[in-house]
């Protein structure tokens, strides 16, 4: 009987394919990379084929990949502790409970640390029901907020349908702040937000008094980038001011440097939410972690009585010296700094990439959170492939993100949408080097352009 002899790689994609299942995926077809070791902005296979990582793994590797001082502080903690119950305390959790009262906008001063975004997502919800009394909230449809049933139901990404048939009760959805296909049929220049007064007769047919938190993100990511109007955050705060709603950030994703500043929020003037949601970035992706960050006046509620929310892994210990670690590499390297110059650079270089390719409909972006968005038609603005796109109608868009892997990136591509969200750590050589590679892919979709 013959043995098949598989090389490295070949068994090491086997083991994975035959023995774990892949998120959001069907499980046959797919050629995973092999990642071998990762530095800096790079992924390298087991041929040391290197890969650029032009979406920070899932937009958190914000930091770059290898840093060898988040390792040591991890090191450390675990030859001190390397787990206690929530009830006790370590340095680790106090020194970044401190950095983020100081780094958060306004009054956000107490942090209850979850595992995950969408753990964090979850706590934020419960507590705003649990602060206010009552049961709704709102959100938007193209938005997402994590995976567990909670969170999914807040989004309204379509990857919930297939589980969330009847979906957790007392969410509200709104639509979108879309500019580039404004609901309204409106152009931003000239609209009276009705973005925002939509909203305002949502919360007067479901009643005010029933809602208790508006829940959106600093910054839209991956259900496309969409762009706030300049006033769009300022709007909804003076909402909840006046009905007594909270306003909750997602900041999972548009945190810790991301969008130019330490939040995405920081960049609608002046905007404090009453919390904030956030993970990927507190550790960069190097662990797992997730934080609800709330105001003192939300904190003191629960002086005397019990705050009845809790997790077995909260302030974990080794997670939180990774995020002490991994805050003082932000300041240190000066990468928030960084992706605010990279992102305006980006910005010139997709302008000068419009002129070439007309498949490329709209490019929205923050510091280094965007997306290029394709289309077939510039005028009537058809997509490259629809929203919530089937197998059959993801042909060219999957032609794109092929070309992209095969030219020696990874990025995400999803329906009509290239994502560019690199480690801040990310040099000019390294942006051309990228869009480089973008530039030759949607040279494919141009083909489709009528």
């Amino acid at each position: 009987m013959l043995t098949e002899t598989l090389t490295e790689t070949e068994e090491i994609i086997r083991n994975s394919m035959d023995y774990t299942l892949f998120s959001w995926s069907k499980q046959k077809g797919i050629n995973p990379i092999a990642v071998k070791y990762a530095q800096g902005v790079y992924l390298y296979d087991y041929e040391d084929k290197r890969y650029l990582d032009f979406s920070s793994g899932l937009m958190n590797v914000n930091i770059g990949h290898g840093n060898p001082r988040v390792a040591q502080a991890v090191m450390e903690q675990m030859q001190q502790v390397s787990y206690v119950t929530p009830s006790c305390v370590t340095k680790a959790r106090g020194e970044l409970g401190k950095k983020l009262a100081e780094i958060t906008p306004g009054n956000l001063t107490k942090t209850l640390f979850t595992v995950c975004g969408a753990t964090a997502i979850e706590n934020a919800i419960k507590l705003a029901r649990i602060y206010t009394g009552r049961h709704k909230i709102i959100t938007r449809y193209r938005a997402f907020h994590g995976s567990s049933y909670g969170a999914m139901t807040a989004g309204g990404d379509p990857r919930k349908l297939a589980s969330d048939s009847q979906q957790a009760p007392n969410f509200v959805h709104v639509e979108d702040p879309y500019c580039y296909r404004c609901p309204w049929g409106k152009e931003i220049h000239s609209c009276n937000r009705e973005c925002v007064s939509h909203i305002e007769r949502v919360i007067e047919f479901e009643g005010p008094e029933t809602v208790a938190a508006i829940l959106m993100e600093g910054e839209s990511g991956t259900s496309g980038c969409i762009k706030y109007p300049p006033d769009y955050l300022q709007k909804l705060r003076a909402l909840c001011d006046k009905h007594g709603i909270l306003l909750i950030a997602d900041e999972v994703m548009s945190g810790f440097g991301r969008t130019g500043k330490w939040f995405g929020v920081d960049n609608h003037g002046g905007v404090v939410p009453d919390m904030i949601a956030t993970a990927k970035g507190i550790t960069a992706g190097y662990l797992p972690l997730g934080a609800l960050i709330v105001t003192d006046k939300i904190a003191e509620a629960f002086n005397d009585k019990p705050l009845m929310l809790g997790l077995t892994y909260s302030a974990h210990p080794v997670t939180c010296a990774a995020g002490v670690e991994v805050l003082k590499i932000y300041e240190d390297e000066h990468l928030i700094e960084n992706a605010a110059a990279m992102g305006r650079y980006i910005d010139e270089q997709v302008a000068e990439m419009e002129k070439h390719h007309p498949s490329i409909g709209d490019f929205r972006n923050t510091g280094l959170l965007g997306c290029i968005e394709l289309v077939k038609n510039r005028n009537t603005k058809e997509p490259m492939a629809p929203y919530n796109a089937k197998p059959d109608e993801m042909v060219v868009m999957n032609k794109v993100a092929a070309k992209i892997k095969e030219l020696g990136m990874y990025a995400f591509v999803r329906w009509n949408y290239i994502f560019i969200a690199p480690p801040l750590s990310i040099t000019k050589e390294q942006v051309d080097e990228g869009l480089a590679i973008i530039s030759q892919a949607i040279s494919i979709a141009d083909e489709f352009v009528y």
